[in-house]
């Protein structure tokens, strides 16, 4: 396989009632990670770190622009205060699929100087389930 730019990914975000919605093209900025918690086992007797791998995380903070045409980004968020469901978050680039269960505990919106109207979205692992590449 060979190098790739981020151009041309899909990003679908389950809404409040389960239905996966590609809002693609709402979302002018991601960031994901997959970290995993690390615990530092080093007994007195090492000159090294001596460390066990534990559980594993999810966590995606979406950008993007107001669109409050049906099932777009306004749609799928606006319900984040008002309901406590995960969200089937999938992230697609060149074939590769992340896919997980999240939560989002946020949907702020914000409107600049200039009139642009743009919101933010976190989500973190929800389900206890390993996020994998497939």
């Amino acid at each position: 396989m060979a190098k790739e730019s981020g151009l041309g990914m899909s990003v679908a975000i389950d809404d409040s009632g389960g239905t996966a919605r590609t809002i693609s093209n709402d979302i002018t900025s991601l960031d994901w990670a997959t970290p995993r918690e690390v615990s530092d086992i080093t007994g007195m007797d090492k000159s090294a770190f001596e460390r066990l791998l534990l559980l594993a995380d999810f966590t995606v903070s979406n950008s993007g622009v107001f669109n409050d045409a049906s099932n777009m980004s306004h749609a799928v968020f606006a319900t984040v205060p008002s309901t406590s469901v995960a969200r089937t978050t999938t992230i697609t680039i060149s074939g590769q699929v992340l896919a997980c269960e999240a939560f989002y505990s946020d949907y702020a919106l914000s409107r600049g100087a200039g009139g642009e109207l743009t919101w933010t979205a976190p989500g973190a692992l929800s389900g206890g389930a390993v996020p994998t590449w497939a």
